[in-house]
């Protein structure tokens, strides 16, 4: 048996693909997450436990002693109106640093921030300086503070995932393939943005690398960007899939169009009504996010997917998903 590794959020999405990896790589697991996880086999590996419930944590962590920590469970929805909404990412944070600093079984941690603790846009010229503009953003600032402010002992990492996409991806970022399979996307015309996305097996691949084998001179008490190199164009990117999925491109039509549609959604979430387009969606869709990822692969090389492979494998699990397998 390989080395024991406890993941906390190992339900989710990010989570439950790791786990998939270290299965087949023979590693022990324990989970720990609130909600069950979404892939049937791995129930064997979870564990119901609150990251904000100190006393409970430090009892899994003890009777496991894990080797090595991935930290991924948070809120992370953009709902939230008030810091305290997301105690999740705060008060769990600083939970899972205070055990580290006490439990001598730990070799490295590693911590799953966010991009959005900067503005989409934003220049990225300073790591440690912050310009989030959501509440959520602001949350996971905070949670980088804690660890970074802290006196932990071990070495650890902080990543921040791009937009990652691919099998068992759940709202918002599996909504770009549902638009363009149900025909529902179209070309913003010269709007259309590039960004940095990640396919979630890449990811994993960079996760683990940092953890498990990369030299802790290169990695320790640094910031990573999780992501695919070069950043993606919208525009290609959906045609792509539309491509593997019907054969054909999509339409392109006037940016008058997403404008008006945009406000429509603006006035139906007033009655809390969700529409595909509204004024933030647009922002988003039409906003270069390019962050920077020349340190990441410097230190864990080159990824093993192309873009095009995961757009096949991520259309297949869709369909299978569909069928109910």
């Amino acid at each position: 048996m390989k080395n024991k590794i406890l993941i906390t959020g190992g339900s989710g999405f990010l989570g439950s693909n790791l786990i998939n990896k270290l299965i087949k790589l023979k590693y022990e697991i324990l989970n720990i997450d609130i909600n069950e996880p979404r892939i049937k086999n791995h129930v064997k590996y979870w564990m119901y436990a609150d990251i904000r419930n100190f006393k409970k944590l430090s009892e899994e962590f003890n009777a496991f002693q894990p080797e090595y920590i991935i930290h991924l469970a948070a809120r992370t929805d953009l709902n939230g109106h008030d810091i305290s909404d997301y105690d999740t990412n705060v008060q769990g944070t600083k939970n899972i640093v205070d055990i580290c600093n006490k439990n001598k079984s730990i070799k490295r941690a590693l911590f799953a921030s966010s991009m959005l603790v900067n503005s989409g846009g934003s220049k990225y010229v300073d790591l440690k300086v912050y310009n989030p503009d959501t509440v959520y953003g602001d949350s996971k600032v905070k949670m980088e503070q804690i660890i970074t402010n802290s006196e932990i002992k071990i070495p650890w990492i902080i990543i921040r995932p791009t937009s990652i996409w691919g099998p068992w991806f759940g709202e918002p970022y599996n909504n770009f393939f549902n638009f363009v399979i149900n025909k529902m996307f179209f070309h913003p015309g010269s709007k259309a943005c590039t960004k940095t996305y990640g396919y979630i097996d890449n990811s994993v691949f960079q996760m683990l690398k940092l953890l498990l084998t990369a030299e802790a001179s290169l990695v320790q008490h640094k910031i990573f960007y999780i992501g695919d190199s070069p950043a993606i164009d919208i525009s290609d990117w959906a045609d792509e899939i539309s491509i593997q999925n019907c054969g054909k491109k999509n339409i392109k039509v006037n940016f008058l169009f997403f404008e008006f549609a945009a406000l429509i959604g603006d006035l139906l979430s007033l009655v809390n009504i969700k529409f595909p387009m509204t004024s933030f969606r647009l922002k988003n869709m039409t906003t270069d996010n390019i962050v920077p990822l020349e340190e990441l692969y410097k230190v864990v090389g080159n990824v093993p997917f192309t873009r095009l492979e995961g757009t096949v494998k991520t259309l297949e699990w869709i369909r299978g998903s569909k069928k109910g397998n």
